[in-house]
């Protein structure tokens, strides 16, 4: 499968690919992040994004409706990369913070809260995206 760049209707940098909704797609979404973010002279923001966007596709697949789920990564400003996972569920994912110490899942949006500036749910009619924000120190 070929990662290729799609301008988004704002005219803002990004890459986006149709993945299906299963855990294999997780490593495909690394890929594009990481392409992205090199592309863009991001590579700061590798290991952070690449376990955000694990957690995020991860959540599409457990939570999802359809066979498949959309990554988006973008550029919107010079400072910020911006990372979604579009599913047609329009449940929207809680981040569980009392999670037992026995589970072993269940904690991924803890980490997208701890790796990214910002996390949130964008909701539309058919379903929704989540998305994280990773922004760069700006240097004085």
């Amino acid at each position: 499968m070929s990662v290729t760049a799609t301008p988004r209707p704002t005219g803002h940098p990004g890459y986006s690919e149709t993945l299906p909704r299963e855990p294999e797609s997780a490593a495909t979404a690394r890929r594009l992040v990481r392409t992205a973010l090199a592309a863009w002279g991001l590579e700061h923001h590798i290991d952070d994004a690449t376990v955000v966007i694990t957690e995020l596709v991860s959540n599409a697949v457990d939570h999802g409706r359809l066979d498949s789920i959309r990554v988006l990564v973008t550029h919107p400003a010079h400072d910020c990369v911006h990372l979604g996972v579009v599913d047609r569920s329009k449940s929207v994912p809680v981040l569980r913070r009392d999670a037992d110490d026995e589970e072993t899942r269940g904690r991924g949006l803890v980490l997208v809260e701890a790796l990214s500036d910002s996390w949130g749910t964008e909701l539309y009619r058919w379903g929704k995206q989540v998305w994280a924000e990773l922004k760069s120190e700006v240097q004085t």
